[in-house]
């Protein structure tokens, strides 16, 4: 019998070793993790590609969506009001979707699609939704009116014909402190091609008064205008 011991490695080892490298080369090595990226504490570049157009801002990581799109690049459609996401006057679309742009950094919307108020009206045309908030007198002090259009354009862009109860859960993230809220249903339901739009009436001519007008929710506020109107000499 062949002693296979001599000089301490034995033909098992090297068939052994040889199967294991074998089995090594076949076996393709597991990718390195990717070293997370650090951006701060300082200033750091973002590309921001708003309405179809690319920005490329330098801030801070600290900063907000709102606030680079109004004072880096210049976009104050926008508006700021509460600054927590309460209030959702500074709604804008990214990637299609309502977001709250006061509780997104800048640095977390790059590479996306980002729409403001100042992206719908092309060569100086308004939009059908814009046109039919002004139809319906759909805006008062117009703090909200930015991020409540565009929280209608996301619902219509994928609801063409909603209905009110809809239309109301859409905008229920936008307060308007105005209350023009049944005057925003009307204005979507118009842009919509739900309801008509009214005819306003003309204004009167001199010696043609206007009739007077009828409050039927409230007599007492009937006839506060009434009188009113009477002591103008408009009636």
């Amino acid at each position: 019998m062949r002693d296979d011991t001599r000089g301490g490695f034995t033909r098992r080892d090297l068939v052994r070793g040889s199967l294991v490298g074998a089995i090594a080369a076949s076996v393709p090595l597991k990718a390195r993790a990717a070293e997370p990226v650090t951006i701060g504490p300082g200033p750091a570049p973002v590309e921001l590609r708003v309405n179809g157009a690319a920005h490329l801002v330098t801030v801070e990581p600290r900063v907000t969506l709102v606030d680079a799109l109004r004072e880096r690049i210049g976009l104050t459609g926008t508006k700021v009001v509460c600054g927590r996401g309460a209030c959702g006057a500074c709604t804008v679309l990214i990637d299609g979707k309502t977001v709250c742009s006061c509780l997104v950094l800048a640095q977390e919307a790059s590479g996306k699609e980002i729409t403001t108020i100042e992206g719908l009206a092309a060569d100086g045309k308004l939009t059908p939704l814009q046109e039919a908030f002004i139809a319906a007198d759909a805006l008062q002090c117009g703090f909200c009116t930015s991020g409540m259009i565009l929280s209608a354009k996301a619902l219509l862009d994928q609801e063409a014909r909603p209905t009110r109860q809809a239309i109301r859960e859409a905008v229920s993230g936008n307060l308007c402190r105005c209350g023009t809220y049944n005057h925003v249903f009307d204005a979507v339901e118009r842009a919509a091609g739900t309801k008509a739009a009214q005819v306003p009436k003309p204004i009167p001519s001199p010696g043609h008064p206007r009739p007077a007008p009828t409050y039927d929710d409230d007599v007492r506020v009937a006839a506060a205008i009434r009188e009113a109107m009477e002591e103008e000499d408009l009636l």
